[in-house]
């Protein structure tokens, strides 16, 4: 039986560990060190040990049959990363609290709720279509922040309705800016604490603070005068747990407000994101993609019955999931000395399961780096390899919303405009909160019908 200082590593420096390394990419890092060292290795960052798991085997066995030694990393008593800005929403929350939370949480994404939304899904859409119209001819926008802008929309006119347009742009930034921080310091242990004054902690607290005036001031406007009103938050104002009948409280919502609209923008703009350039980069599956939204929808917007038809598209969304997930990795505290597989785990150690190489390992994806949506044709498409939205009883609650949504909106997109890279080659990937392009995504928009200047 391996220990854990016998589980293959870099070299680390005595004191910082593997931490400068790291820290330049972490991505980068974690899809080199799987290449050198394996599918379980160790790595330091200052004197906090990590474990690396990039094998699907080893993560379906910590992640079911394992569960209580490895656990949440977020301590309710100690907030780090996503919980300091997040709170104890479903994604940072653990125990009673998480399950008493999903109970009440996962009716609100069911397919009748998440159907009804669909109009409005499309009426965002159709709103950025509307400012791309306006556009000169093959004009180039950054598509990772045209996406961010539409995702924005979608759930900020589902979470609240129109009752806080005001207020939105307020609140996307601020999130943007509390997320960034919790994400960059959530696998730093020399990070300095949030009472000492530097420049990046001060920002956090102005973020932190003007969202909690924010939510808070929303949440006693939708108390006082809920009548009328069918978004997210008035079905998670209204949710009862079966057994009690309680609700939730002020805080509880804040936080699951503030957990869904991250989850419901920035993953879903990072997915199209990818998606729009690897179709860009591969004719054939774009080709047929067309195809299939001409002989389905011929111009016409997807409605609920056409979605279950356009299983190419879906298809197209879930191959780019696969090969960019916007979750790049998950996080676990290993709660006690354990075993995974014959090596030891020591307690108080980060278990690190790195989707991203999953979904490109060897052993489950024949040619890992090509985009092939017929993957997921099959009639059992199954692949424990293949988790973007999680694995075991955490799995994602707005997974159904994240699929209908994207599906949505790239069928639209689609139907009306041709993509093109500015640069032959995707660009870099960067992991900060999502698995975002370095820089962004400059493309060339062009109405369909038209040609390319130059053409």
């Amino acid at each position: 039986m391996q220990a854990s200082n016998q589980i293959p590593g870099p070299p680390s420096h005595f004191l910082l560990g593997n931490l400068a390394e790291f820290k330049r990419n972490p991505l980068a890092c974690m899809i080199a060190w799987q290449r050198t060292y394996g599918d379980l290795m160790c790595f330091k960052l200052g004197p906090k040990e990590f474990y690396l798991i990039s094998h699907p085997d080893l993560a379906e066995l910590a992640l079911t049959q394992q569960q209580e030694d490895f656990v949440k990393i977020y301590d309710p008593n100690k907030p780090n990363g996503l919980a300091l800005i997040l709170g104890q929403g479903l994604v940072t929350s653990s125990g009673d609290l998480w399950r008493k939370q999903r109970k009440l949480i996962q009716p609100v994404f069911h397919r009748s709720n998440v159907y009804t939304m669909l109009p409005t899904m499309a009426s965002a859409c159709q709103k950025l279509m509307a400012k791309w119209d306006e556009l000169p001819p093959d004009a180039t926008v950054n598509i990772a922040d045209e996406m961010l802008r539409l995702t924005v929309e979608v759930i900020t006119q589902t979470m609240f309705g129109t009752s806080v347009l005001e207020q939105i742009e307020q609140i996307a930034p601020a999130l943007e800016t509390g997320l960034r921080f919790a994400a960059q310091t959530a696998m730093n242990p020399l990070r300095p604490p949030l009472f000492i004054p530097t420049p990046g902690n001060r920002r956090f607290m102005r973020a932190r603070r003007l969202l909690d005036e924010l939510i808070y001031g929303i949440i006693a406007q939708r108390r006082a005068n809920s009548a009328g009103n069918n978004d997210l938050l008035q079905m998670l104002l209204d949710a009862e747990d079966p057994d009690t009948g309680e609700k939730m409280g002020d805080r509880q919502i804040r936080d699951e407000v503030l957990t869904i609209f991250s989850a419901g923008h920035e993953t879903t703009a990072t997915a199209l994101t990818w998606t729009l350039a690897l179709l860009a980069r591969n004719p054939e599956p774009l080709s047929r993609l067309k195809d299939e939204l001409d002989k389905t929808l011929g111009g016409k917007t997807p409605g609920v019955n056409d979605l279950d038809r356009l299983t190419y598209t879906k298809a197209v969304l879930e191959e780019s999931l696969r090969i960019r997930p916007p979750v790049g990795i998950t996080l676990r505290k290993v709660a006690k000395d354990t075993q995974l597989q014959g090596c030891s785990l020591k307690a108080g150690g980060i278990a690190v399961f790195c989707i991203y190489n999953m979904h490109h390992h060897a052993d489950f994806w024949g040619q890992s780096e090509a985009f092939d949506p017929s993957r997921f044709l099959a009639a059992d498409k199954r692949n424990k390899a293949y988790m973007p939205f999680g694995i075991g009883h955490r799995y994602c609650a707005g997974t159904h919303f994240a699929l209908v949504e994207g599906q949505l909106l790239l069928a639209m997109l689609l139907q009306k405009y041709d993509f093109q890279l500015s640069d032959d080659n995707l660009p870099e990937m960067e992991m900060v909160v999502t698995v975002k392009p370095v820089g962004g995504l400059p493309m060339r928009v062009r109405r369909l019908g038209s040609n390319w200047a130059g053409d």
